[in-house]
């Protein structure tokens, strides 16, 4: 990729602070109280863990997720304050009729493995039930089967109550349990409709055996139905388990790249203990082909390191002296010796878990209409079946068909699916984000993302390099590229004492040309001008045109060169030479050029936002001749330059303007302003963390090619979003009156109840099989 000219932005104290300020400012609001919430079913059970928790003094906000079985409460800032609030959350939630248990945010990798076999075990043990169900109901619906080949036969009465008696009040004492906890409530949920629909049943069979005990003909029975639905029930929520642990395969995934144990080198010796006991500031040994297990800066060695859990990138990573790493990424062949940065709950994969983790509990926005109406839909439904129920006998006289047609009502009403399809949808589409590199940390940025039309991007460190790189070098005379090189290195070897970027760029060229530094002496910096160094008994001088100037040193012949340059936003360094005889005037040998070269995706990125449909902006603080030069080199044709830090945001805003939604994307803290002002803010990780804070997605590397990703996943999962609420509000408002009119059965009934779970759920995860763009490559590393 060709570079380009830019100059490096230098931010004033007032600049820094007022962002950050901004960004930060006072909160009302406590830490986040998580907790685990058993026993909720459908979307009823969500509104009334909610109202409970809300009810609690000092409550601010409470969001409860279906599919994570997680409650997120908000509280003000002195609630906890001389009482215990975690305690009285959590019997607020018990006397809603469920059990909530505080979250530890700061488990081991043990403790996560103990509770992902305690959840395998509880999936066994309802396997089991499923299976003992089944096995009880298959007799009962064999007649039924037989009668399609025109066998007729049915079991005695007395086998088909021994049958189904177990199947209503030992399986399916679930159901009476949570149905009677939302009774006490004064509320309703699945549970209920299932108790009332499955005990009716069973119940006007019991009463039409014993009213013909005595006869010789068998009675109508309706034992099947009962016991079939429960089944039906306990099956759809078996697989609806199983398919929800798949929705949290991308939490499973990162929590599996947490070590049990680390290499920690004492007083010499190294040895192993538990990876929850290394501190800061510990001597770290990690061998080829083991997972690091905290985070570091490399002490000693040089390996390559394999970061794609992490950041998605697909390739390697060279790591050598100096380098940062981080815990959960796999080492190469070499042998590395770190020193510790950070463990436990402070480790950048701990915060990426509860990244994910809090986008995946909170509620998109679409969801809390879905929620308004499940707040209604039980009371409705137990209605709907009352009123089928009396105008059947009004108009048949027919009772036992009309609790029937009564039953399939509530059955077939049970509101699993709504409250499932929108979370799952979430879950999923964030952790195949977060295997992409791509952190999202909300559900409405996820939501709100997918209707972006405008994204605005920073320049330097967002769409370019972040640093200065040596554009040109043109020898005086003109000549040959030897002499090229020669300039170069002359170059490099003057400022071999020099930090200065500058001075770094122009050592990095010399060094990917393989080129021989001379070893130089009387090394001095001339502050506000250059530096200058005898090198091979040659006295040089390295710096600015004043300084030239100074040395009355006539740069004419390539005046018009750095004119140019400099119109397109360069910083442009002179060499010359002093003679000894005459110590006022200085020969010119050459001149550099530097500028700040584009990301090797920065031009793809734009052109995937344009396929998109999506229109790119570039706000910068540099130069209008930078600005347009690194918009020309990637493809944007509207350009903001020349912008101060505070006035960001005021174009983002006037961006938005008609209602249009804009995505900021940036690196430092002078953009944590416009971040905060867009509808959906984009953080690169490779900048500060104040923008990653204010943003609510952030890239894991620094690759704009991801933001393209971020989008096109929004897309996509609120694309899922939308057909499972379809399907959700289509079982229900076909399935309804088709049962209140006796064209469905209650058999039916629970099988559709079922499948609508199953099939929102197997619906969302179709999303893990998005990759992402083939944009957001290798060449990103660069960054």
């Amino acid at each position: 990729m060709k570079p380009l000219c830019g100059r490096q932005i230098h931010l004033t104290m007032s600049s820094i602070i007022a962002p950050a300020s901004a960004a930060a400012s006072a909160s009302t609001a406590s830490a986040d109280l998580v907790f685990s919430v058993a026993g909720m079913t459908c979307a009823s059970c969500v509104g009334r863990v909610e109202k409970a928790l809300l009810r609690v003094p000092g409550v601010l906000k409470a969001e409860v997720n279906l599919a994570t079985q997680t409650a997120t409460v908000v509280s003000a800032k002195n609630a906890g304050s001389g009482r215990d609030l975690s305690s009285e959350l959590t019997h607020a939630v018990h006397r809603a009729g469920f059990e909530a248990t505080p979250r530890n945010e700061t488990l081991d990798a043990a403790s996560i493995d103990n509770a992902e076999l305690a959840k395998e075990a509880a999936s066994a043990r309802e396997g089991w039930r499923v299976a003992l169900a089944a096995a009880l109901s298959f007799p009962l619906v064999l007649p039924m089967l037989g009668m399609a080949f025109g066998v007729h036969w049915m079991l005695p009465g007395w086998v088909q109550l021994a049958l189904a008696t177990p199947v209503q009040f030992f399986l399916g004492a679930r159901f009476y349990r949570a149905g009677w906890s939302a009774v006490k409530a004064s509320s309703g949920n699945m549970d209920l409709l299932v108790a009332l629909g499955t005990s009716a049943a069973y119940g006007l069979s019991v009463v039409q055996l014993w009213r013909h005990r005595t006869m010789q003909a068998s009675p109508a029975l309706y034992f099947e139905a009962s016991a079939v639905v429960i089944t039906l029930v306990l099956l759809g929520k078996w697989m609806e388990t199983r398919a929800k642990r798949q929705t949290a395969e991308a939490i499973r995934a990162l929590n599996a790249l947490r070590p049990d144990t680390a290499r920690v080198r004492r007083d010499g010796v190294d040895g192993e203990i538990p990876a929850s006991q290394v501190r800061v500031g510990d001597v770290v040994v990690v061998r080829p082909g083991e997972r690091l297990p905290v985070d570091g800066r490399v002490l000693e060695g040089s390996s390559e390191v394999d970061e794609s859990l992490i950041t998605g990138e697909s390739l390697p990573v060279a790591k050598h002296e100096g380098d940062a790493v981080t815990g959960g990424a796999v080492n190469g062949v070499g042998l590395l010796v770190l020193t510790t940065t950070a463990v436990g709950a402070e480790s950048t994969l701990a915060r990426i878990v509860r990244l994910v983790e809090s986008a995946q509990a909170k509620k998109a926005p679409i969801q809390r209409l879905v929620d308004r109406v499940s707040a209604v839909f039980v009371p409705v439904v137990i209605a709907r079946a009352l009123v089928t129920l009396l105008g059947w006998v009004a108009t048949s006289g027919d009772w036992e068909g009309a609790i029937l047609n009564a039953v399939a009502v509530l059955v077939i009403a049970c509101p699993c699916a709504l409250g499932l399809a929108t979370p799952t949808a979430i879950m999923v589409g964030t952790g195949a984000a977060a295997k992409r590199g791509i952190l999202i940390k909300d559900a409405e940025a996820l939501e709100v993302a997918h209707d972006v039309s405008v994204v605005a991007f920073d320049k330097t460190g967002t769409l370019t390099m972040g640093q200065p790189q040596l554009m040109a070098a043109v020898p005086w005379p003109l000549s040959t590229q030897t002499e090229r090189a020669g300039l170069v290195a002359y170059c490099a070897a003057v400022q071999s004492g020099s930090e200065h970027p500058l001075a770094s760029a122009v050592t990095r060229a010399a060094q990917a040309k393989g080129l021989q530094i001379e070893a130089a002496t009387d090394l001095r910096t001339v502050p506000g001008r250059g530096v200058q160094a005898t090198v091979a008994g040659r006295l040089l001088r390295l710096g600015s045109s004043r300084y030239m100037a100074e040395l009355k040193a006539d740069t004419s012949m390539l005046d018009d060169q750095a004119a140019h340059w400099q119109a397109q936003g360069c910083t442009v360094s002179w060499l010359a030479e002093v003679f000894p005889a005459d110590g006022h005037s200085a020969a010119v040998l050459g001149l550099l050029a530097f500028g700040d070269a584009p990301k090797p995706s920065a031009a793809l990125a734009v052109s995937a936002l344009k396929k998109m449909g999506i229109r790119s902006v570039l706000i910068t603080g540099d130069n209008a001749g930078s600005a347009n030069a690194a918009a020309l080199a990637v493809g944007i044709t509207e350009v903001y330059a020349d912008v101060l830090p505070e006035n960001k945001a005021s174009i983002v805003e006037q961006l938005k303007a008609g209602g249009t939604k804009v995505a900021m994307v940036g690196d430092g803290i002078n953009d944590a302003p416009a971040l905060a002002a867009a509808d959906v803010g984009i953080a690169m990780s490779t900048g500060t963390d104040v923008a990653m804070h204010t943003a609510s997605i952030t890239l894991m590397r620094g690759d704009p090619a991801l933001v393209a990703d971020a989008i096109d996943i929004s897309k996509r999962t609120h694309a899922k979003i939308r057909q499972n609420l379809f399907w959700a509000f289509a079982y229900n408002v076909v399935g309804i009156p088709l049962a209140a009119l006796g064209y469905l059965n209650p058999v039916l009934a629970g099988a559709a109840m079922a499948f609508s779970s199953v099939s929102v759920v197997s619906n969302a995860l179709l999303l893990r099989r998005w990759k992402g763009s083939p944009a957001a490559t290798k060449d990103s590393r660069g960054v």
